[in-house]
């Protein structure tokens, strides 16, 4: 069963946590920031086991009888708040989960753990609620809210926990950790790492993912031959890719990792660092026939691309000025 050593990186965030359990400081409220797929659900949960578990060490042991009811979610003292609402967490969540349940001492653990995933929704009426156990908690409580966004919180909330932010995993840690145990090539653990920046659950998601492989080939052969290609055809490219199960923002980010490489290839002439170095041939094409100011203003482009998807402008819209700039400049 996995603890603290299973999670890839995050030494800081760990270090606390053990040091917390080993000298008996727990905080009765955590922060716990960091972006989608960072691993926060996991740290959570691999810190909450180690509170309840038996053995009392700093990692679960896995194998007493709370270790194994929390690695399947049903250990009675380790509460994972769920909301009606997908959009926001209300306050009659908070009342009913948390601040009437807080009162009731712990089952069996010594400590009594809830854990909220997506805390950013809640309602500043819910932030309210869940203000008045933090004012004055329970000894045995402590309360983990796992969030995107910590600046969404009331201040008054915030400056009652303890803020932990998740840091990008280091590229060399990310592959060795696929490799390992997705059991991927070294090129593929390459373009998941590059792509994922740092996330180790995106990263793992992608090695994992048919979806992601195919539209990476399809995205890839768009960009090869898109000068090639008027601009109808190049659209109807990126239509047929919509079956896909992928964020219309990865297509701009397997294009700007491209790019990076040709700008990298054009630069240096060197290939040891090229995440899509199995294309050599083409890249090398490519970086002959384009200048750096070309390239730039690609990536310009990808870069305003993705602030009109994040601004909701219509995808097609967005993608088409983008491949006019990548036919023009690319």
């Amino acid at each position: 069963m996995p603890g603290f050593s299973d999670i890839v990186g995050q030494e800081q965030i760990k270090s606390h946590l053990k040091n917390a359990i080993k000298m008996n400081k727990v905080s009765h409220a955590y922060i716990i920031n960091g972006e989608k797929s960072s691993g926060k659900e996991f740290m959570a949960s691999v810190f909450a086991q180690t509170l309840v578990c038996e053995k009392g060490g700093e990692e679960p042991c896995g194998e007493c009888h709370a270790c194994k009811q929390a690695a399947s979610k049903s250990h009675p003292d380790i509460k994972y708040i769920t909301h009606e609402k997908p959009a926001s967490i209300g306050v009659d969540d908070v009342r009913e989960q948390i601040s009437e349940d807080v009162a009731i001492k712990p089952y069996s653990a010594p400590y009594k753990v809830y854990i909220v995933s997506e805390a950013e929704k809640m309602t500043v009426q819910a932030q309210n609620a869940i203000l008045k156990t933090l004012e004055e908690p329970p000894s045995y409580a402590v309360i983990l809210l796992l969030t995107t966004n910590s600046g969404s919180f009331l201040q008054t909330i915030r400056s009652r926990c303890v803020e932990l932010d998740m840091k990008p995993v280091k590229a060399d840690e990310l592959k060795d950790y696929l490799m390992r145990e997705v059991q991927i090539p070294d090129y593929k653990a390459d373009v998941c790492v590059a792509f994922a920046q740092g996330n180790v659950g995106k990263a793992r998601e992608m090695a994992m993912s048919d979806d992601f492989t195919a539209v990476q080939n399809a995205t890839l052969n768009l960009v090869k031959g898109i000068r090639d290609m008027d601009l109808s055809e190049a659209m109807s490219g990126i239509k047929a890719m919509s079956e896909y199960k992928v964020d219309p923002g990865d297509y701009l980010d397997i294009i700007a990792i491209w790019y990076r490489d040709v700008l990298l290839f054009k630069a240096t002439g060197e290939t040891d660092q090229l995440i899509f170095r199995e294309e050599l041939s083409t890249i090398r094409k490519v970086a002959a026939r384009s200048s750096y100011e070309g390239i730039e203003e690609v990536l310009e482009a990808l870069k305003k691309a993705r602030i009109r998807l994040n601004a909701n402008v219509n995808f097609e819209v967005a993608m088409e000025l983008l491949l006019f700039t990548i036919q023009e400049k690319g």
